[in-house]
């Protein structure tokens, strides 16, 4: 029986790998794998360096299994560079590379040919996905429209007043309805009077 690492990542902490992993659990069932690790990421697949990964191939090296299983090509790298780099570590190791969406096994000249598409594919969606952001704030700025937070509206007189009066920098926040450090902010910001004498 061949033993199995799973590797699931999902780009943020509100997302959840179960999903995943269901399904590479049902198909190392399928095809008589025993799983004997399972690393997870949260965090973007555009870094290359994240801590579950990091183990896997930290464990690979040590022979911990003969296959590593992922839900799709996306999740272990976002460019192909990356893609590459782990796949042949993977090889160099005689660790076979499983993807159960693309239904893609790494042995041989054409599942690694298709791992080279596919990781190009994905490298052009995230590109694109960048561009489609990019463009969004170029035509909203166009427009006039505020791109970002909006300035904070503080009474800075009555701020001083207050802290002047001896209330805590946490009471002077809840009092204005700001945080400790936009307090600090604001108590730091040279007045408009010493700008103009």
């Amino acid at each position: 029986m061949k033993r199995a690492a799973i590797y699931l990542r999902v780009s943020t902490l509100d997302q959840h790998p179960e999903t995943q992993q269901h399904d590479l659990h049902a198909l190392a069932q399928q095809r008589g794998f025993e799983i004997v690790e399972e690393y997870t990421d949260r965090i973007s697949g555009a870094k290359a360096r994240r801590p579950g990964l990091d183990k896997l191939l930290a464990d690979a090296r040590r022979g911990k299994f003969d296959i590593v299983v992922i839900w799709a090509f996306d999740r272990i790298a976002r460019s192909v560079r990356h893609l590459l780099d782990v796949l042949d570590e993977l090889n160099r190791l005689n660790v076979e590379f499983i993807s159960f969406r693309e239904n893609i096994d790494s042995g041989g000249p054409l599942g690694r040919a298709m791992i080279v598409i596919i990781g190009a594919i994905a490298e052009l969606e995230r590109n694109l996905i960048i561009e489609r952001v990019r463009a969004g704030m170029r035509r909203a700025k166009l427009e006039g429209r505020r791109i970002g937070r909006a300035p904070l509206e503080v009474d800075r007189p009555a701020l001083l007043r207050d802290r002047a009066g001896g209330m805590s920098l946490a009471e002077v926040a809840k009092a204005h309805r700001i945080s400790k450090a936009s307090v600090c902010r604001v108590l730091k910001q040279v007045p408009t009077e010493a700008l103009t004498a």
